[in-house]
């Protein structure tokens, strides 16, 4: 539940010159409204002030925006997160490598054990970024299937 007279920070202020960036786009503001909207967004203090530039603005049209905005937030987490877990993967993996190269030269066992904590973290690696990999799959068809309407066959 928000408060009508709780401040609201620069992110706020930018996620809601944002929406209203995409409201014009889709034809729900004019160039003038656009222009004094995001002036207001931008010298808005309390969340009363940024629920006024979204008035008149179909309120299902500004749901499915955030909620496409929540969307993308979370993609780029998971992917930030899975960037992180690879890099930490490549680079423990060639610190066992290292270490087995070591170790092989000065007694001679070359036993390749760093192989399987390897295998293992790469399992869990390739699950991780699974989603993010469907999720691009997605992205690709559905921009394919966009581009196919409207053309004669």
């Amino acid at each position: 539940m928000t408060k009508p007279h709780e401040r609201v920070s620069n992110a706020e202020r930018e996620a809601a010159a944002r929406m209203l960036a995409d409201a014009a786009g889709a034809g729900y503001l004019t160039t003038e409204e656009f222009d004094g909207r995001v002036s207001v967004a931008y010298s808005a203090v309390t969340r009363a002030d940024l629920d006024r530039v979204a008035a008149e603005i179909p309120s299902e049209w500004v749901r499915g925006w955030e909620k496409s905005r929540r969307r993308a937030d979370r993609l780029v987490a998971q992917q930030a997160s899975a960037r992180k877990h690879l890099a930490a993967y490549i680079a423990g993996s060639g610190l066992m490598i290292t270490i087995w190269f070591v170790v092989g030269l000065a007694t001679g066992a070359w036993y390749p054990w760093p192989l399987w904590p390897i295998l293992g973290w790469g399992f869990g690696v390739y699950h991780q970024t699974k989603p993010l990999r469907q999720a691009r799959q997605l992205r690709n068809e559905n921009s394919a299937r966009q581009l196919g309407r409207g053309t004669a066959f």
